[in-house]
């Protein structure tokens, strides 16, 4: 673990380049220098997880109602899509409408 405070003057320690090369810590109050031979930080990979329907997997859309309205896709010329309503903000807020292309199954939302 890297020393963040000067053990002198306890002021906070800010990384520097050293004339060889390298990186240091080096406190500006006072002439405190230590140099840095661990690496800051490491790079990690995380697996994506799937992602679940959060409104109940692909039977969620059967029973919804249906509603004439013009899909926003650019390739889409649908007029019909299902939808419902959910209340994800506050009282006062209105009601998040989300829909379903019935013709190309593009998924929007509207406020």
């Amino acid at each position: 673990m890297a020393i963040l405070f000067c053990p002198y003057c306890a002021n906070l320690l800010i990384i520097s380049r050293m004339e060889t090369g390298g990186n240091r810590l080096e406190c500006r109050t006072c002439p405190y220098q230590h140099p840095i031979t661990d690496p800051l930080f490491s790079r990690k990979t995380f697996t994506h997880k799937e992602k679940d329907d959060v409104f109940g997997g692909p039977g969620a859309w059967d029973n919804a109602q249906k509603s004439k309205v013009q899909c926003p896709a650019s390739v889409c010329s649908g007029q019909e899509a299902a939808f419902f309503q959910v209340q994800i903000r506050s009282a006062d807020e209105p009601m998040t409408t989300f829909y379903k292309c019935m013709s190309c199954g593009n998924q929007w939302r509207e406020n």
